[in-house]
Formats: structure tokens, C-alpha cells, sequence
């Protein structure tokens, strides 16, 4: 497994994404990644699976230090008590003392932005989590986050349709990781003829190929989510080839500025 380092922490590079999975389908699903493997759990409050997340955890034998856990405070939790209180909650649905990383799952431009960062610390100097970060924050939200809290990681969808170099900029300059969820683009990259025709000679589906493009940029993690065990196991066969420098370029060539996930309450973005 390829490690992304962010301001102390030790992030796994390819990560288990559970947005959407719930009940039994969750708990196989993530049963079935941690016997493949995987050893990075992401998952949130909005998701409505902790307690199945936590339970796959608890049964599948594998150490609970060997296995980075992310879950998100949902945004309309900003406020101090709130989000202290929703965390403490999360941690009783999962059955753990504390994660490893925690996140603002979106902004929230009714709560100011130092009260939340300033839970977020609190959040850690209660050991609750370890670290601490935002997700779907703009570049220049982030920066202004940052003047608060230690943030380890902006989450934000990424993928060869959607750049982030605003973003990408912000982190790299300060050490931190950049979290790309919906890395596959909701399945699209299987279909693409250019991702296809390089994935050809090195063996690779367009969606291994938008994997390794993503985890092959410095500081970028990446977390696909799937149900079903052998689509588990084809997103983490990506760490036996590379792509070259044509190749990266290309698929960098790629982004049409096109949001698939841009609710009613999503900032502006850059």
C-alpha cells in the first residue's frame, strides 16, 4: 500500500469510500475490503452507516490501530456544541474511541468559520480524533480554515472530468492531502476510449487507469466506493504499474469544470 504523509498523518493512498452502502450491503462491502486489504475506511454521518461501518470493523479481526477511519460532521452540525455532540454520537454508532480523522462535511455560511474550527481542536484535545480536516471547501475558504486548525486533508471531488488545481495548490503548499471522492466518476471512466486505450497495454480498465492517475499526483488519495468484492479488488490492483508523463497529461487534459455532486448548500467554487 502507498502512503500519502499530511502534517503527521499517515494517510493509505487508496481508501474505502461507503457513501450510498447501507445495512448488509455495508457491512459485506467493507468486510470484504478489509480482507482484500484495504486498510482506509471512509465514511459520514449524512451516510447513515457508522454502526454498520463499525461493526464490519469489530468482527473482521483486524487490528483497529492497522486501519485509518474518516468520518464527517454533517454541515448543519457547525456549531460548537453541536458538532461535539455529533461526533460523540458517530463514535458510539462506530464502537470506536476515536477516529483517525475527522471532517466538516461542507461548509456552512450561517456558523462562523472560527467557531467550528475551534470545535474541531476541541474535538482533538478531547481524543476523539486524531486529526482533523474539511471537505468541499474552496481554495479560498481553506486558506481562511487554515488560519484556525491543523487541517490534514481538503476532501473534494476529483476525478480526470473535474480538476481541482485551486484546491491541489492550497494543499501542496501547506503539506496537506487532497481526498478525492467520486474518483471514477460515478462509473463514467469505464466507458471513456481514452482511458481505455491507455489502460490497454498495461492490462488496466479506464477506471484502474483514473485510480493510478489520481494516487500518482503527489498528495492525492483516493476513495471509490462499490459493493461488490471484485470491483473491490480491481481498484486496489493499481499499485503494479505506472502511468508515464504523456500519459498523466493526457487524462489532465481531460476536465471539463463540471460539478457532479453540487447540491443546494455547495459553496462557490474556484
Amino acid at each position: 500500500m502507498q502512503y500519502v504523509e499530511a502534517r503527521g498523518a499517515r494517510i493509505p493512498a487508496l481508501g474505502m469510500g461507503t457513501w450510498q452502502l447501507k445495512g448488509t450491503a455495508c457491512r459485506d462491502a467493507v468486510t470484504a475490503a478489509l480482507d482484500l486489504g484495504y486498510r482506509h475506511l471512509d465514511t459520514a454521518q449524512a451516510y447513515e452507516n457508522e454502526a454498520d461501518v463499525g461493526a464490519a470493523l469489530a468482527e473482521s479481526g483486524v487490528a483497529r490501530d492497522d486501519v485509518f477511519v474518516t468520518t464527517k460532521v454533517w454541515y448543519e452540525q457547525a456549531r460548537r456544541d453541536d458538532l461535539l455532540q455529533s461526533v460523540d454520537a458517530s463514535l458510539r454508532r462506530l464502537k470506536l474511541d476515536h477516529v483517525d480523522l475527522l471532517l466538516l462535511h461542507w461548509p456552512n455560511a450561517d456558523v462562523p468559520l472560527d467557531e467550528t474550527m475551534a470545535a474541531l481542536n476541541t474535538a482533538v484535545d478531547r481524543g476523539l480524533t486524531r486529526f482533523v480536516g474539511v471537505s468541499n471547501f474552496p481554495s479560498g475558504m481553506l486558506r481562511n480554515a487554515l488560519e484556525l486548525a491543523p487541517l490534514v486533508c481538503d476532501q473534494v471531488e476529483y476525478h480526470p472530468y473535474l480538476h481541482q488545481d485551486e484546491v491541489a495548490t492550497v494543499c501542496r503548499a501547506r503539506g496537506m492531502a487532497m481526498v478525492a471522492y467520486s474518483p471514477i466518476a460515478q462509473g463514467r471512466v469505464f466507458d471513456d476510449a481514452t482511458l481505455r486505450a491507455i489502460g490497454a497495454p498495461h492490462g488496466k480498465s479506464g477506471g484502474q487507469v483514473a485510480l493510478r492517475w489520481l494516487i500518482q499526483q503527489s498528495g492525492v488519495v483516493a476513495i471509490p466506493r462499490s459493493s461488490k468484492r471484485e470491483h473491490l479488488k480491481a481498484n486496489l490492483d493499481i499499485f503494479d504499474f505506472e502511468l508515464d508523463a504523456a500519459e498523466m497529461r493526457t487524462l489532465g487534459h481531460l476536465g471539463e469544470g463540471r460539478r457532479l455532486i453540487d447540491p443546494d448548500w455547495a459553496p462557490e467554487w474556484d
